[in-house]
């Protein structure tokens, strides 16, 4: 029945409202992919005039202030078109910044701040050490870190940020959204794009979401408390709309926190050590069980993808061995798209049962490959390509599968998923696997057991012995310094405020994971 805010053209994907933004307050923005959230974000800049499904003329800017009269979205359209909004704004795609920027960090950030301000932002996102670098010379994570750095230097009214999480570690997360949160406190007013719901459930006060249909259309929800927002987007039911846009409603009653084992002794290895130039890496000597999904957290740089190469056989550890004899099925953390091949034969060059129909269903279905099977991987968006990658990982007849972020460019529909797909393999092959990754929520529902890296990036790293999920979380949030309880209607982890009651008694009590 309403107008749409912006359609791209005819039979094109059109959007429906847009967020708010709130002074003082971080609103967040939670959906699929290809639902409108960086369309939203695009027009909120400025970089997108609303055309309210006028495509084929540019619209007056007065027709567009009085299509928003009466709501909070016509002060802000009249404010933003005088030049009364400032507006800084951290995109989704920061593999673009080296093709626009050439120069060091220190360059760049200084047409957004003064010295000391670079300098303070320097301290609080760590990246004290890259300032001198040139940007074409950084890895993901350390550009993540300058874009989000050079956003919060930028004086403006409003700050977006486009999945700030990419990326980035557990650690690193955390101490951006410290800094993103800083902003509202300040009295700006900050929206944020972001799939990582514990990270997003610990930085908004409300939430937007974005529902419909991918490359259709999309919805932007009235605004909702944050605690309320994450859990309406689990049960896929907006309550005060009436509208039920997922089918079944999302739960975490079988994570993993308490899942049984046969116990059957699947390989196991010794205490193994590996120096790598200055980094130096020490392995617990531990055993991983039959049908056992082991998580393995910690930051980045400390030895967790050296130690799954050791595994898969690709690096030979300088003392202790590698249990032979395993046939291993390896999904790393970079991915290089081979030119010209389908999907269908990225595929069909694993396994000959990709017509089968419990292929189908174990893996074509969960990961929504079926209509990409004519595809080019090259010609596939990052998200599209890690399905794939997961896919074929899957895919090859192994007794033990390794994967290295597989949660990286997927929504949270699209990560839950994915953990269901490994969980099947896993148990219905009688294999194991060994799982890294930064979402905590998508570790906790895929892993049996826990294997947590301490150590300083870079410089030492130690991998402990396998322990439980609830030893293992606590021993690794109480290094994150923050505490996670089970939300009582969905059950999954949940950030405690900190300084909050909650906070405070788990704290007390040293349950830095309450589960």
């Amino acid at each position: 029945k309403e107008k749409p805010v912006f359609r791209y053209g005819k039979n094109a994907f059109e959007l429906f409202r847009l967020p708010i933004p709130q002074k003082g307050q971080v609103v967040g923005i939670l959906g699929s992919n290809g639902i409108g959230k960086s369309t939203a974000l695009e027009m909120l800049a400025g970089l997108l005039k609303p055309n309210l499904g006028q495509f084929e003329k540019e619209l007056l800017e007065k027709e567009i202030i009085d299509s928003f009269k009466g709501t909070e979205l016509q002060a802000y359209f009249t404010k933003l078109f005088s030049k009364k909004i400032s507006v800084s704004y951290k995109p989704q795609y920061i593999d673009l910044i080296p093709k626009k920027f050439k120069g060091k960090v220190i360059d760049l950030l200084s047409k957004a701040g003064s010295k000391k301000q670079i300098d303070e932002i320097s301290k609080e996102i760590n990246i004290g050490a890259i300032i001198n670098r040139k940007i074409e010379q950084l890895s993901g994570g350390e550009l993540q870190k300058v874009a989000i750095a050079a956003a919060v230097l930028k004086e403006a009214d409003l700050y977006l940020f486009d999945e700030p999480a990419s990326y980035l570690d557990v650690k690193e997360r955390v101490r951006v959204a410290k800094v993103i949160r800083t902003l509202a406190e300040k009295g700006k007013h900050v929206i944020v794009v972001e799939h990582d719901l514990i990270i997003l459930d610990y930085l908004a006060d409300l939430i937007h979401i974005l529902f419909g249909q991918m490359a259709a259309y999309g919805v932007v929800s009235h605004p909702l408390s944050a605690k309320n927002g994450v859990n309406t987007y689990l049960d896929g039911y907006l309550r005060d709309e009436n509208i039920r846009f997922r089918t079944q409603s999302i739960k975490f009653d079988h994570s993993a926190a308490g899942r049984s084992q046969d116990l059957i002794v699947f390989t196991k290895w010794p205490a193994l050590k590996k120096k790598l130039g200055t980094f130096n890496l020490e392995i617990e000597p531990s055993e991983i069980h039959k049908k056992e999904i082991v998580g393995i957290v910690g930051a980045n740089a400390i030895g967790k993808t050296t130690f799954m190469k050791m595994i898969a056989g690709q690096l030979k550890p300088d003392s202790g061995k590698i249990p032979a004899k395993l046939k291993i099925s390896y999904k790393e953390q970079y991915l290089k798209p081979q030119k010209g091949v389908t999907v269908m034969s990225a595929l069909s060059s694993v396994t000959k049962e990709i017509m089968t129909q419990k292929f189908k269903l174990d893996i074509l279905r969960p990961l929504e490959i079926e209509h990409l099977m004519n595809h080019k991987l090259d010609e596939l968006s990052g998200g599209e390509l890690q399905r794939v990658a997961i896919a074929a990982c899957l895919a090859r007849k192994a007794d033990f599968y390794l994967l290295d972020e597989p949660s990286t460019y997927l929504d949270v529909e699209q990560r839950l998923q994915a953990a269901r797909a490994i969980q099947k393999v896993i148990k219905d092959r009688e294999a194991a696997a060994l799982v890294i990754d930064h979402d905590l929520l998508f570790i906790n529902y895929v892993s049996d057991r826990l294997m947590v890296f301490d150590g300083t990036p870079a410089k030492k790293g130690k991998a402990n012995k396998i322990q439980t999920v609830k030893a293992g979380m606590n021993h690794f949030l109480k290094e994150l310094d923050i505490t996670l309880r089970k939300d009582p209607s969905t059950h999954r982890p949940r950030v405690n405020q900190p300084g909050s009651q909650k906070d405070k008694v788990q704290r007390k009590q040293n349950k830095f994971y309450e589960f």
